[in-house]
């Protein structure tokens, strides 16, 4: 039997796609979903950007190193490379990211997603790292999130200070950084997502991992990288029970859709 890669599962059909912002402006916006040896949400974001938001999407292999002209680049979860030395250590020296990093420079909006999330900071291009969650364990539930920052093409659809609810599901989520890059952070409004209570309010017991200052997510400088462990494509359609997550894909195209 011919050894070679398995193709990612075909997303299910999708009955009534709504008509995207996109298509509304009378543009195209396509998502680039990469795909390493380990991850298993490729599905759920070429769902999301395909059937829900009404985009073109394709899958990019870890191997490839053309984006295939994509307007944004989704870096999705899983355990890439089985998650092998630490998270995201391996799969950064994929060939597809030395692409995903020149996209990055030149504006492009990344999105790197729980396990895309590690990868992009082993990448270098966004700051900090994270280590094994503070109680040893694997913590996979939903949790309340209040919105720090709308001015990133990821979040701009969200209201300041909101609070969400979106799962986690990771055993290296507690976000740590050195005091002088957590203050830069802070100086700079680029924490997008802070773990909080129903109520928003920033307490430790809303902490599910012991990440610094309660980081849930964060963008690079310019603003067009972001990255954040807990995932909204596991909460972007009402049959799931919340749908809060979309605006997460829908803010992207509506950026996009702008220019």
């Amino acid at each position: 039997m011919r050894r070679g890669r398995v193709a990612p599962p075909k997303p299910p059909e999708s009955a009534g796609r709504p008509e995207s912002i996109a298509a509304g402006a009378g543009i195209t916006v396509k998502f680039a979903i990469v795909v390493f040896p380990g991850s298993n949400c490729e599905a759920d974001c070429f769902h999301i950007a395909k059937d829900l938001v009404g985009c073109e999407a394709e899958y990019i292999w870890h191997k490839d190193t053309d984006l295939k002209g994509a307007d944004a680049v989704v870096l999705p979860g899983g355990f890439a490379y089985g998650d092998y030395l630490r998270a995201g250590a391996l799969a950064r020296f994929s060939p597809v990211m030395d692409s995903v990093a020149e996209f990055a420079r030149s504006g492009g909006p990344v999105l790197g997603i729980c396990n895309g999330f590690q990868v992009l900071l082993e990448a270098g291009l966004l700051p900090g790292a994270v280590r094994v969650n503070r109680g040893l364990r694997y913590v996979c539930r939903d949790v309340f999130l209040r919105v720090e920052n709308t001015e990133t093409p990821f979040t701009r659809l969200y209201e300041p200070g909101a609070v969400i609810k979106m799962p986690i599901g990771h055993m290296e989520g507690n976000y740590t950084a050195p005091p002088g890059m957590l203050e830069e952070l802070e100086r700079e409004h680029r924490v997008t997502f802070r773990y909080c209570d129903a109520g928003g309010r920033i307490t430790d017991s809303a902490n599910p991992n012991g990440a610094a200052a309660n980081i849930a997510g964060i963008a690079n400088r310019e603003g067009n990288v972001v990255g954040l462990m807990p995932h909204p494509d596991r909460c972007s359609e009402g049959i799931l029970g919340n749908d809060v997550g979309r605006k997460v894909f829908e803010s992207v195209v509506n950026v996009l859709a702008a220019k």
